[in-house]
């Protein structure tokens, strides 16, 4: 067993408990049908100098728009141009979560032209799509992307990664935090709840050294069985909620040999609390 998971006492969460998450995800009833609008893009429709072609279906909640490296949850449907449907997570149940350098370059150019909540129809010719890869559907493909969620690439450190900024709150014990997204509800974890969480982990010079968004697969435990400040710092939160910790050594790994050790830094999204 890895140390990440033996020091944190992880496990990957079910299928079931993922299928449950995707469930709840805000997004709206699966497309009834393909387009009317398939083949033939209609006068308000925009297209940028790489020919891709686009326009907005549903308006956006927030002002956020992905960075090209980002890492997006997206809801999304494709079909060619005859009406076929090509790929569909919402007839899956399941949200995406994509890294966007890795994407489809029509994937990546259509969603950073988006906010969060969006849904945007787009129209993208066969270069800028599959571009006749073996197995794949060749020419125009149209995909329907609703843009749940965005958030950078746990390669890239915070800015205050170094540091806890002056707005953070320090509890008794030297834990720090800090709300980046405020959650719904009042119920908090206790020491017994088991939860589901994405996380990424950076030391103070900004070296990533676990994520499990860059696995893209969220993961459960019980809080009393994690590290000091992580049992701490998440009876502190609500669901939906994400916070920044600057969890020092006593409260981490408390100098272990063979893990990271001084002040970590976590980003943590409270999925559920079981």
């Amino acid at each position: 067993m890895s140390w990440q998971l033996r020091a944190l006492a992880m496990v990957l969460v079910s299928t079931a408990t993922v299928a449950m998450l995707a469930a709840q995800a805000p997004a709206p009833s699966a497309p009834e049908g393909a387009p009317a609008d398939l083949s033939a893009p209609p006068a308000d429709a925009v297209q940028t100098d790489s020919g891709l072609t686009s326009r907005m279906v549903t308006p956006g909640t927030s002002e956020d728009r992905p960075a090209p490296s980002d890492f997006v949850t997206v809801q999304y449907t494709g079909w060619s141009t005859d009406g076929t449907v090509v790929d569909s997570t919402w007839r899956r149940g399941k949200p995406s979560m994509i890294a966007l350098d890795q994407s489809l370059p029509g994937w990546g150019e259509c969603v950073q032209m988006m906010t969060v909540g969006e849904i945007r129809r787009c129209w993208m010719p066969q270069e800028l799509a599959y571009d006749g890869r073996t197995v794949r559907p060749s020419g125009t493909m149209v995909f329907d992307i609703e843009l749940i969620e965005t958030r950078p690439a746990p390669a890239v450190p915070p800015r205050d990664v170094d540091q806890p900024p002056a707005d953070a709150t320090r509890t008794i014990s030297g834990l720090v935090y800090k709300v980046l997204k405020a959650g719904a509800g009042t119920r908090r974890p206790s020491p017994r709840s088991r939860v589901t969480v994405h996380y990424t982990g950076w030391t103070t010079d900004g070296e990533m050294f676990d994520s499990s968004v860059a696995r893209r697969t969220p993961q459960a435990f019980v809080v009393g069985d994690v590290i000091r400040g992580w049992t701490e710092g998440l009876q502190l939160m609500v669901e939906g909620e994400r916070r920044r910790f600057w969890i020092p050594q006593n409260l981490a790994y408390d100098g272990e040999v063979g893990v990271p050790r001084g002040m970590l830094v976590f980003d943590i999204d409270l999925i559920e609390i079981e």
